[in-house]
């Protein structure tokens, strides 16, 4: 049964590695046996996710690469198959919001500015389409491979305020059946398309929005809370299990599907 999770021997890109929830993803498939590429545009970063994968006897590499700029991706993509000779796995974890996209405090739905919109939904759903296009124009050629998207809590339920995020992030989901079924009748059936719903963590992007600087919950914080079961917020690596059975073996009959990781959050409906 061990064996039909093991990644060794496999090459994994994860877009988003020098990220709080990428780079432990990351360190999960290189715990699996995976070689893992940190790709980002942070390079020191990227350096300092590799050499965590290294300290535990993972194998890693930066590759600094902007999600939205194709030529900095096949970039990014020859230099991981100079040294490891193929590809086998992606994980699309590059993302997030930006507070001109968000409508909160005295903003309305009518004070949101058309660039920001644009900006947000380019960086989450864009910077996943040309990953999987780069990336996965290798496995196709192979006719195998995994890719792993990653969605939101917020576009299988609509969230307040994050409209902008939502509507880019419900757009993966829609983007990951679309393609799971492409590749499968185009290049066989051992090209898979998943994607993992991550509920609340606590990232770079969100602290304030959810903590105050003494740790205790903002109101915000407290809503998600009192509708999420299991009462707390996830921590990274519980995002790893799901991340390396989809990309591993004991997958190979899954694809196409979203796979929430949420505490319960999508299963409550509030009383």
């Amino acid at each position: 049964m061990t064996s039909r999770f093991s990644l060794a021997g496999k090459t994994a890109i994860v877009t988003g590695g020098t990220g709080v929830l990428g780079s432990a993803i990351a360190q999960g498939l290189a715990a699996a046996g995976a070689r893992v590429g940190i790709l980002g545009r942070r390079a020191a970063r990227a350096k300092l996710v590799c050499e965590a994968i290294s300290a535990v006897g993972g194998e890693a590499v930066p590759l600094v690469a902007d999600v939205l700029d194709p030529a900095q991706l096949v970039a990014a993509r020859e230099q991981a198959l100079a040294a490891w000779g193929s590809i086998d796995i992606l994980v699309n974890a590059a993302g997030g919001n930006i507070p001109a996209a968000t409508i909160a405090g005295q903003h309305s739905f009518f004070d949101l500015v058309p660039n920001a919109l644009d900006q947000v939904v380019r960086l989450n759903f864009h910077g996943t389409v040309f990953p999987a296009q780069v990336f996965g124009a290798t496995m196709a050629e192979r006719g195998a491979g995994a890719i792993i998207n990653i969605s939101s809590m917020a576009a299988q339920k609509p969230l307040t305020r994050v409209l902008g995020y939502a509507a880019a992030k419900a757009a993966i989901d829609n983007f990951t059946r679309w393609l799971a079924t492409e590749l499968a009748l185009k290049y066989g059936p051992r090209l898979r398309v998943n994607a993992i719903a991550p509920g609340f963590f606590i990232g770079e992007q969100n602290r304030a929005l959810l903590l105050n600087d003494d740790g205790s919950l903002t109101q915000r914080g407290q809503q998600i809370i009192d509708h999420t079961p299991l009462r707390r917020f996830g921590e990274p690596d519980e995002l790893v299990g799901a991340a390396v059975w989809l990309a591993s073996d004991a997958a190979r009959f899954v694809t196409g599907i979203v796979v929430p990781i949420d505490g319960g959050f999508s299963a409550f409906g509030g009383i």
